[in-house]
């Protein structure tokens, strides 16, 4: 399975710069796992698609001030960037630095006029910085301060509400990226969800730029995965355990929901409290055990997200549905619309 096998030609213009004023006005392409069909419907739509029984499982980590722009502690005038991928202890964090050259062991840098210090203690096989952190106070607090939003590098408009790059249930700091299949959901939405009879239920996986990692071998199969912290507690594994025991529907709320459910699950399906890190990858060919429906957006090419939904729908349905997205002008990637694909079966 090659690389190239999951390009698609996508329009600038078609890259969501900014999200749409009511989060649930955006539009649903929905596509039938089973069959490949289409229809064209508005997000708050989704309500239709689930019984219930069923069980939406939502991420509910919160985006961090992920970026970090300072300075060389012995020039003061040579920049360097920091985004935070994972914590590793109190101060010990996995960062991805650029320019990568001028942060080499034993280097330290200054942030915020020197709130925050930092000396590089090793390098990574993926090239990644393990950096300790010098502060006084309260580590995140200061990180509001001297941190930014860390938007995807195809988002170039600046994003004036901070919170629109936050889900409406985060809650767990951790993630350098937002989960943004779930950017769509608003309380009421979500509350005429649960009032239906669908059991809502929140897992944590916090998103590193792994996720996001470019495939660069062009055989599939070759591409490793970053890993990435999950959590699922008891409460929640048994839930979705009984909804799989009673024939409803696990409905996963964007790739990082369905990565934590399938990472954590044993070969029958079966979810116990779990936490860890995950280095799952999913492409054609794997056999889903948890998840029935995934809620997600559209991805870049050659992507691994991308991998993975053709995995869920069919590749050829997938870039069948992503050719009819681009000629009905969708809006793509973070703050564009979505997608739902659902099993008729």
């Amino acid at each position: 399975m090659k690389k190239s096998d999951f390009y698609y030609d996508l329009p600038q213009e078609l890259i969501a710069q900014h999200p749409l004023n009511i989060r649930d006005s955006s539009r649903l392409l929905v596509v039938d796992r089973c069959t490949g069909e289409f229809e064209h419907k508005t997000f708050k739509d989704i309500y239709d698609y689930m019984d219930a029984g069923d069980c939406l499982v939502l991420n509910e980590t919160k985006v961090i001030p992920a970026r970090l722009i300072g300075l060389r502690e012995d020039s003061l005038t040579s920049k360097i960037e920091f985004l935070l991928l994972k914590r590793i202890n109190d101060t010990d964090w996995e960062v991805l630095t650029k320019p990568g050259k001028k942060a080499g062991i034993g280097k330290r840098f200054i942030f915020g006029d020197g709130a925050l210090k930092s000396t590089v203690l090793e390098i990574t096989d993926f090239g990644n910085r393990i950096v300790r952190f010098e502060f006084n106070g309260i580590f995140e607090e200061i990180l509001d301060q001297v941190g930014l939003v860390p938007l995807p590098p195809y988002i170039t408009e600046k994003l004036e509400d901070k919170s629109r790059y936050q889900t409406v249930y985060a809650k767990e700091n951790g993630s350098s990226a937002a989960p943004t299949a779930g950017l769509h959901f608003t309380p009421e939405l979500l509350k005429s969800i649960s009032d239906k009879g669908i059991n809502i239920v929140k897992v944590t996986l916090h998103v590193g730029m792994g996720t996001f990692r470019p495939v660069k071998e062009d055989n599939v199969e070759d591409h490793k995965m970053h890993s990435e912290y999950f959590r699922i507690s008891k409460e929640v594994a048994g839930i979705i355990n009984n909804t799989k025991k009673s024939g409803k529907k696990v409905i996963c709320c964007g790739t990082t929901s369905l990565r934590t459910v399938e990472g954590a699950s044993d070969e029958n399906g079966h979810l116990e409290e779990k936490s860890g890190n995950t280095e799952i990858f999913i492409y054609p060919g794997y056999k889903f055990k948890v998840a029935d429906e995934l809620i997600t957006n559209f991805h870049l090419p050659e992507s691994t997200l991308i991998m993975l939904v053709s995995a869920m729908a069919g590749r050829e349905n997938i870039l069948e549905a992503y050719r009819e997205a681009i000629r009905e002008k969708y809006r793509f990637f973070s703050f564009g619309d979505a997608m739902f694909i659902r099993d008729t079966k």
